[in-house]
């Protein structure tokens, strides 16, 4: 476990999932959702090379076909700490004889968290080291502690988009698979109200770039926590019959198959391609308060 200080935040990073395990502000207040597993035995899991699930958990690539759980396999894997310096903390995850089973590219992805001031940088890069061209899907889970929900209260809460025109979420949960259609979403002046019944249909997903910014709000309207990206889709999510006090905000470089898709795995909705020697980067920052 490693850990990043400034006079804001605390932060703590795990080498396996290189997945985020804390946020505390000076105060000693914590953010992030702490994995009780009676709602959600996570933190804030890298997705990758599947942003959710494929169609009977199967897909086809060069010739093959493979079989590959929801979400990937980097969040169960064991990253390797290859930087370290007062304000940022880097790991990397290799294509190795295991991943090849799975998922069949040579690759190296690594993910730094940069501290500055209130703000949490959690940077993405993925290079492509094998010889030919490469699809990935890469996304973000991270779970936040709701303000205001006091223990055996129902799970409730708002959120705030930086886009106040209705908004269309992709309809599906279709056995973990999306279908084309999309239902409206609307807000009172960009503002969301949430129950737990909103994730009685799994997560919301906004995709075609609608959104780039989304905090959590408290009562009185103040922001908690704020995620911003440049992403083509993001999900909202809160464990359905749980009563969970925690909302995940997740940023997404994909999405699910189509329900009953059996296309190439290069041709999947939201995939992302590399040629040799080439790399992606994007990142995505956590703001804690205003």
């Amino acid at each position: 476990m490693e850990q990043l200080s400034n006079q804001q935040l605390t932060i703590e990073i795990s080498e396996h999932g290189a997945e985020l395990q804390s946020i505390k502000d000076a105060n000693g207040k914590e953010y992030l959702w702490q994995a009780d597993p009676q709602c959600w035995n996570r933190h804030s899991p890298i997705l990758f090379p599947l942003v959710c699930g494929v169609w009977k958990d199967k897909y086809r690539a060069e010739g093959r076909e493979y079989s590959l759980s929801r979400h990937g396999f980097a969040r169960d894997s064991d990253f390797r700490l290859i930087r370290k310096t007062a304000d940022r903390v880097t790991y990397a995850l290799e294509s190795s004889e295991q991943t090849l089973n799975v998922y069949p590219y040579h690759f190296l992805l690594s993910v730094t968290y940069r501290l500055d001031g209130n703000k949490i940088h959690v940077v993405w890069h993925v290079h492509n080291t094998d010889t030919r061209e490469i699809h990935f899907q890469i996304g973000a889970h991270p779970a936040f502690n709701l303000p205001d929900v006091k223990d055996g209260e129902p799970m409730h809460g708002q959120l705030l988009f930086d886009n106040k025109n209705p908004l269309q979420r992709i309809v599906g949960n279709i056995e973990g698979c999306i279908t084309h259609e999309h239902s409206e979403v609307t807000t009172k002046n960009g503002v969301w109200n949430f129950t737990e019944e909103d994730f009685k249909d799994d997560s919301l997903q906004f995709d075609h770039c609608q959104l780039h910014q989304i905090s959590i709000l408290d009562r009185e309207y103040n922001k908690v926590v704020t995620v911003s990206f440049n992403m083509p889709c993001v999900a909202v999510w809160s464990p359905y019959g749980k009563n969970a006090p925690f909302v995940c905000i997740e940023p997404w470089f994909g999405v699910s198959d189509y329900v009953e898709y059996s296309g190439e795995l290069k041709d999947k909705y939201l995939m992302n391609h590399l040629l040799p020697g080439a790399s992606f980067m994007s990142e995505y920052v956590i703001e804690i308060g205003q």
